[in-house]
């Protein structure tokens, strides 16, 4: 047995505490990333983060070895891939421009409304509607604080929460093409190169730099591949129950990395919002197979 089979296969065995490691992997990744806002931009710090998940998941899976070519032949498969990896790069690029304004556990906690709409749309019950009720009035604390200092901030986690909405719509059609880690790479590197014309030349002084190349590389392990991974790993593992209450423990898991990791200390009134939030996502119907991974909060 290798030393990955391994490893696998004790985070199979706890999947509980391999989910929360995966959440925490994600926002440390996302703390790390703040500090190279200063250097290269929120928007290339984002782009350079897919560009290392993409290397990295290139290194990891070597596509080559399930028949890439054939994959590359099919219309379909390239178009979900196209779709999904332009959706969830466009995604995880606004959550990092609203983090250029927004506390972390803010933004994570108001990105949460987009999943919660098709949860509502999805399955109209009198739960969901408590569910959306809570989270809503969440929402408007949030927004409150947030609207005179920060508005583009706010208007940045809107899209990127619009764009996980569609993630989850999109993560469906990738994943009955049955191509698992294969499908993600494809996806990550076509999001990648879809941005790069826009984000690539303010990412180049990081590129040149061997410090904030490998920064960039942490990053998109972190925030990526590591909460990926684990996602394909554990997700079948849990019921539906646990996987609503790990989600709802989310916005709090990146409100104390934040306070740890870059000092943002949230306000009470803040940390309402963001308790309101998580209710409604632990609150609400679970679907019939676990839709919302890790790797869409980013």
């Amino acid at each position: 047995m290798t030393e990955r089979h391994t490893v696998a296969t004790s985070l199979g065995e706890a999947p509980i505490a391999a989910f929360m490691l995966g959440g925490v992997s994600m926002y440390v990744g996302a703390a790390i990333a703040v500090g190279l806002f200063d250097e290269v931009g929120a928007g290339s710090t984002a782009w350079l983060r897919l560009f290392g998940a993409t290397v990295a998941l290139v290194v990891l899976t070597r596509p080559w070895r399930r028949r890439l070519r054939h994959l590359l032949a099919s219309r379909t498969v390239l178009g979900a891939a196209l779709t999904f990896g332009i959706i969830s790069a466009t995604m995880n690029t606004s959550f990092y421009l609203a983090l250029n304004s927004l506390p972390l556990g803010t933004a994570v906690a108001l990105e949460f409304t987009g999943p919660i709409a098709v949860g509502l749309w999805a399955a109209r019950t009198r739960r969901n509607v408590a569910a959306v009720a809570l989270a809503s009035a969440g929402v408007i604390l949030l927004a409150r604080i947030e609207w005179r200092a920060n508005a583009n901030g706010l208007l940045f986690v809107a899209i990127a929460a619009a764009c996980w909405a569609g993630y989850v719509i999109l993560g469906k059609r990738l994943a009955g093409h049955g191509l698992g880690v294969t499908g993600l790479c494809l996806s990550t590197l076509m999001g990648t190169l879809a941005l790069a014309p826009v984000f690539a030349p303010g990412a180049v002084p990081a590129l040149t730099s061997p410090t904030l190349a490998l920064t960039a590389l942490a990053v998109g392990v972190l925030a990526n591949v590591v909460p990926y991974g684990i996602d394909q790993l554990v997700l079948p593992r849990l019921t539906h129950g646990q996987f609503a209450l790990l989600l709802a423990v989310l916005p709090a898991t990146a409100t104390l990395v934040a306070a740890i990791t870059l000092r943002q200390i949230p306000t009470t009134v803040e940390l309402l919002g963001i308790i309101a939030v998580s209710a409604g996502v632990a609150l609400r119907d679970a679907p019939s197979t676990p839709e919302l991974t890790t790797d869409a909060l980013l």
